[in-house]
């Protein structure tokens, strides 16, 4: 048993990282392609299991979206975003910042309303019968243009009042944040906060755009940030959150081993990092895992585990009073 087991499971969490399509369990991909009577490459359980298993960010990708094209009707989406809000439950997870990929969707047919309204219902469902509080953020696929991101922006325009931000996601060597300069500047005139997935797999500089030339309102991964001085001080003096993921980190071999996540140094540099699970269907955890699995690598003290609670509801977009509520909740656990 992990050794602040008990005292995880008790903690209220906030998960920040999590893109829905990443927590669709293999057992529910195949029903749902029964349902909708879609062909897939696994004849059995087993085998649909087995492929859960890849090498690097693009051999997961593919899987991802292979995956995800099973999804057809609002009530898939909402399905899919119910049965995670329930497993979430069982974490102690209370508020949940939740990224969704609509180009998945669209750019195979599906139609953008009938994504959003599916995970919409859902997390009303998950308030009113979990207690659990959600925000939705949009994400844009990096492999795709710029212009079709503003493409997105239009398309989703009757929704705009349904999500908090956008975020930035998918194959990150060879997509710079500045690629989408003038799409996320568009964002912040509409005052979305903005989130955008740096130094995962992609160099410092990555993380120092997102942060200095788009002005991100939360940095997802951001590992190699660790690998410059400059940039650990700025994120320190604006405790920018970072969402590290430690698993995803692992299965995706970013890191070969817990040990080398960067999660305790930037702890004790005093920046303002996050525990998430990020696709937990693919990853081996849902977020109760991987507080126990980095605690356990990175020899954390309970005070670090509490202090990695607490930043999960101080970096979400919560206001100020609901922020106070739960740390104080997580001070009386």
């Amino acid at each position: 048993m992990a050794k602040h087991a008990e005292l995880i499971a008790s903690l209220p969490k906030a998960e920040l990282h999590l893109h829905i399509e990443g927590s669709f369990e293999p057992e529910m991909m195949m029903q749902i392609a029964e349902r909708n009577r879609v062909e897939i490459p696994f004849k059995t359980l087993e085998e649909a299991k087995a492929a859960y298993n890849f090498s690097n960010l693009q051999e997961f990708l593919d899987l991802y979206y292979q995956g995800m094209n099973v999804l057809r009707t609002e009530q898939d989406f909402h399905d899919l975003t119910w049965a995670y809000l329930k497993r979430a439950k069982l974490d102690n997870v209370q508020h949940v910042e939740m990224f969704y990929d609509p180009q998945a969707h669209t750019g195979r047919g599906v139609a953008f309303g009938t994504v959003t309204e599916g995970i919409l219902s859902a997390l009303k469902q998950g308030e009113k019968e979990l207690g659990i509080s959600s925000m939705l953020i949009m994400s844009f696929l990096r492999h795709l243009s710029e212009e079709d991101g503003f493409a997105l922006l239009e398309e989703s325009k009757p929704w705009h009042d349904k999500f908090v931000g956008v975020g930035l996601d998918s194959s990150e060597v060879g997509h710079p944040p500045l690629k989408f300069e003038r799409l996320f500047a568009r964002c912040r005139e509409l005052g979305f906060k903005l989130c955008l997935h740096a130094g995962e797999e992609g160099p410092p500089s990555y993380v120092r755009e997102a942060l200095l030339d788009i002005g991100a309102d939360r940095i997802d991964h951001g590992n190699r940030s660790m690998e410059d001085a400059g940039l650990i001080e700025i994120l320190r003096d604006t405790q920018t959150p970072l969402t590290n993921c430690p698993l995803s980190n692992l299965a995706l071999c970013v890191i070969d081993d817990l040990k080398q996540s960067p999660l305790k140094a930037q702890l004790e540099a005093g920046l303002l990092v996050t525990v998430n699970s990020d696709d937990p269907a693919y990853f081996g955890g849902y977020i109760n895992r991987n507080y126990e699995q980095i605690s356990d690598a990175l020899d954390l003290s309970a005070q670090q585990v509490v202090q990695l609670a607490k930043n999960s509801f101080t970096a979400s977009f919560l206001p100020e009073n609901k922020r106070s509520h739960f740390i104080q909740k997580i001070e009386n656990a």
